[in-house]
């Protein structure tokens, strides 16, 4: 009963992740591009998350937390890109 959900749940996760990647290939602006993107890193991490529960391991943990913490990196680096148009400040002392 419990397989067949994590399955099910799997099989979803798999068509979001499929529908956010459409999201992100013809999104009409950057914006969207963006929150898909970060769409697709959460359901990867919650996609591992189930298969780590599936296979009764905890192997995976390191891989979820190194996914999520690049997943946010890459958001907020993006967020600040369309904010500023740039991704690194250089300042002069003048």
């Amino acid at each position: 009963m419990i397989q067949g959900m994590l399955t099910a749940a799997l099989v979803l996760y798999g068509i979001s992740i499929c529908i956010s990647v459409f999201r992100i290939i013809i999104g009409p602006s950057l914006p969207d591009r963006i929150v898909a993107l970060d769409m697709v890193g959460v359901m990867l991490v919650s996609s591992i998350a189930i298969v780590s529960v599936m296979l009764t391991t905890t192997a995976f943990l390191e891989v979820i937390l190194i996914l999520a913490i690049l997943a946010f990196i890459s958001t907020i680096a993006f967020s600040k890109y369309i904010e500023r148009g740039t991704i690194l400040e250089y300042r002069r002392d003048d």
